[in-house]
């Protein structure tokens, strides 16, 4: 039950009076033998990762790395605080044992205080930290004297128990939804492995991955404001965008506008694929993919476009797993990495030669992809249906979050 409380039993407290404070620090590259696979090693670059929990990391180091920066290590349920670049301010926890590198900060706060409670007042306290970064610095920055100087207010410990209880269940309940899906995923991409890359029919001959698209349709930023009476008003996506759209989020994309005829042209119908062909490979690789359909389309206010960072495949929908999946595998198995050019931290990915140059074993007979298809569609069903949970429970977080850290309600 919840009720408007009052203030008064709530006082201000400085994070470093709340808790240890540890930035972290990169391995030198004298030693090499610090890096492995047994410990976890988080940068910004691991968040596009996350939800709450961090639970790996795309370096790790091994056991000679965890000694020498033994005085790094940051237990289970610490707060991990990005603090340099763009990517300031971002919050998440460890479920593991870990070190970070020197872009964040981190708190492990005393037995007075709620782990979960500390965590979600840094993560309502992200507008602070991007003006506190930003403060006349060319590279946005919270050095760890203005990070521990941060002040939180907090009320008494039981009750930050029993808020930080309401705010985690949602946030338990959103990460068994994530694990559902990326087992519905594993189990698709495993039943697409066994059929098409580790026992194909030998009947089948080479062919193209193309021959499954009925075309590719290239996208466009749109303008800022309408022109005119003639542009409407649609959300357009950038290739980083993918990965939010098959975690269900609905991406934080500016209001943009498109003339109604230019909208007829490169609007996403139902089963077709989004192809993201340009991007940083600091963050996350090119080459991801997501699907649409309704469930998609309902995560906006407005119609969905997409950026020329990205390409629309137009495929049948008796196709649209079989291709997803097929992407799915090659990204993975790191297949476009020969595909990429550019410079600068730009990488823009030759889908066409994905799609039409390059060989691949495919069935000759459709009607073996189409069967493929049926087979795994109750699986995106279900994942759909899931990611329509996970915004409502998202939703219903984000919007408690801000009144229960100001204490303008209270749990009875």
């Amino acid at each position: 039950m919840l009720e408007i409380l009052p203030m008064s039993e709530w006082k201000e407290y400085r994070l470093g009076e709340i808790g240890e404070i540890i930035t972290g620090k990169t391995p030198s590259v004298r030693n090499p033998e610090d890096w492995g696979n047994n410990f976890l090693f988080i940068t910004p670059s691991d968040y596009c990762n996350y939800g709450k929990y961090a639970k790996d990391s795309i370096r790790k180091l091994s056991v000679s790395g965890l000694e020498r920066l033994k005085k790094k290590v940051l237990p289970p349920k610490s707060i991990l605080v990005t603090c340099i670049g763009s990517d300031m301010g971002k919050v998440v926890m460890n479920n593991v044992m870990c070190i970070t590198n020197q872009q964040i900060n981190a708190i492990v706060p005393y037995k007075e205080y709620d782990n979960d409670f500390v965590y979600y007042s840094l993560l309502n306290a992200y507008d602070t930290l991007r003006v506190l970064g930003g403060d006349g610095t060319a590279v946005p920055i919270v050095n760890k004297s203005d990070f521990e100087n941060i002040v939180l207010k907090l009320p008494p410990l039981d009750e930050q128990n029993r808020i930080a209880g309401v705010l985690s269940s949602l946030d338990d309940k959103i990460d068994l939804l994530n694990r559902e899906n990326a087992t519905l995923e594993a189990l698709a991409e495993t039943l697409f492995r066994h059929y098409f890359i580790e026992n194909p029919d030998p009947t089948w001959k080479e062919g193209k991955l193309g021959d499954y698209v009925i075309e590719t349709i290239g996208g466009e930023w749109g303008t800022e404001t309408p022109e005119g009476e003639s542009g409407m008003p649609v959300r357009c996506l950038r290739g980083a965008d993918v990965a939010d759209l098959n975690d269900g989020i609905a991406t934080r994309t500016p209001l943009r506008y498109v003339k109604p005829s230019k909208y007829e042209k490169i609007k996403p119908n139902n089963g077709d694929i989004i192809l993201e062909i340009s991007g940083g490979t600091d963050t996350c690789s090119t080459g991801r993919v997501a699907y649409i359909n309704e469930g998609v389309k309902q995560l906006f206010d407005y119609p969905i476009v997409f950026s020329n960072f990205c390409r629309l495949l137009r495929v049948d929908e008796r196709h649209t797993f079989f291709v997803y999946c097929f992407f799915r595998y090659l990204h993975k198995q790191g297949e476009f990495f020969n595909l990429e050019n550019g410079s600068s931290g730009i990488h823009n990915l030759n889908y066409k030669a994905a799609l039409y140059e390059m060989d691949w074993n495919v069935p000759t007979d459709e009607k073996v992809v189409i069967d493929f298809n049926n087979q795994v569609k109750p699986y995106f069903d279900k994942i759909n249906a899931n990611k329509q949970q996970i915004l409502a429970l998202s939703a219903q977080r984000d919007a408690l979050l801000p009144r229960l850290m100001l204490g303008e309600v209270k749990i009875g």
